[in-house]
């Protein structure tokens, strides 16, 4: 696409060609269809309006050099929109629909699909919603399935360089019995107050704490948090926590370089020991962290140069970048080559 300055990309939507779609209803699922329309008709009375039956992921694919086209770990996006589905009474989508829906959307969008080396992926937005009409509050009977794609740049627009973050303890993210750990759109509405005012005042994001307490580092805004400390991985284990694939990823890969994996609860004082630490998901993959104010407190965190990204979270950003884009060898089967 000549018109695209694909080094130049933000994080935002731009219209592609076509989106796949499948409905339920009367108990099953329908065929996927391909349309070129960005609209959804529904029921005024859809329980994804009214009541948040809603869910969505996030997942991206690679143009390596040799011209090739992968998708990263659809199966487990495919695993955690069931989970989702489960944790708030929607029909859950198929494993096999999910990654067929998700294959087919990307194939029909291939021109999108930003060019090796220029900082750009193909981001790819399953979303899930009750479509059925409801005046009670109940679930649906009816849902919609919905697969888009756009072309992306980096989620923060520092790329990968250290931002700063704020913590804040006016605001939860999520309750500690509720949808923290769930992909559910109503998640990130409750955040977007303090990430707005995060923003205005020069942050790249909320690091919340936890909800009961306020004593253990939750979730990094719309990422997981993990830090590094010594030869250890460490990130926080909690109910309300989504959980990552990235992170998930990234564990791996630094288990695979020697790396100690600590998955526990994280006190807010230990950010005083830590050597590195960073937001990583989807969107962003990894992005270091150079300083975090305790506005509430008036205490500052600085790691390391806090303009330079620490040694071990580069060599992760590197390693899993390397695998996406199909520069190093898929020996854990995450990619599915086009």
């Amino acid at each position: 696409m000549s018109n695209i300055d694909w080094a130049n990309l933000s994080f935002s939507y731009i219209k592609t060609e076509y989106n796949v779609r499948s409905y339920f209803k009367d108990g099953q699922w329908s065929d996927l269809e391909e349309t070129t329309s960005e609209q959804i008709t529904m029921h005024m009375a859809a329980t994804g309006i009214h009541y948040g039956q809603q869910s969505f992921e996030g997942l991206k694919a690679f143009k390596g050099k040799d011209g090739k086209v992968r998708i990263f770990r659809m199966e487990e996006n495919a695993k955690r929109l069931q989970s989702s589905a489960d944790g708030i009474l929607m029909q859950a989508v198929p494993t096999e629909l999910f990654t067929k829906a998700v294959v087919r959307a990307v194939e029909l969008n291939l021109k999108f699909v930003p060019p090796y080396e220029s900082g750009a992926a193909l981001y790819i937005r399953p979303v899930l919603f009750g479509s059925g009409a409801k005046v009670g509050v109940s679930p649906a009977d009816e849902f919609t399935f919905v697969v888009f794609v756009t072309p992306v740049g980096p989620y923060f627009k520092e790329g990968f360089k250290p931002t700063k973050q704020m913590i804040s303890r006016q605001f939860d993210r999520a309750a500690p019995q509720g949808t923290g750990n769930l992909k559910v759109g109503g998640n990130y509405a409750a955040s977007m107050k303090a990430g707005q005012m995060a923003h205005d005042n020069g942050y790249s994001s909320v690091l919340y704490l936890d909800s009961k307490e306020k004593k253990y580092i939750d979730e990094a805004g719309p990422a997981n948090f993990f830090a590094i400390k010594g030869d250890k991985y460490i990130t926080p284990l909690s109910n309300s926590i989504l959980p990552s694939i990235t992170n998930m990823s990234l564990i791996q890969l630094a288990e695979d370089m020697g790396l100690t994996i600590e998955r526990r609860k994280v006190a807010l004082e230990e950010l005083a020991t830590f050597d590195e630490v960073g937001a990583c998901g989807t969107a962003a993959v990894i992005s270091p962290i150079g300083q975090i104010d305790d506005i509430d407190e008036d205490k500052s965190y600085v790691f390391g140069d806090p303009k330079v990204a620490g040694e071990v979270s580069t060599k992760l950003y590197n390693k899993l970048r390397a695998i996406q884009y199909g520069d190093e060898a898929d020996t854990h089967n995450w990619v599915t080559v086009l």
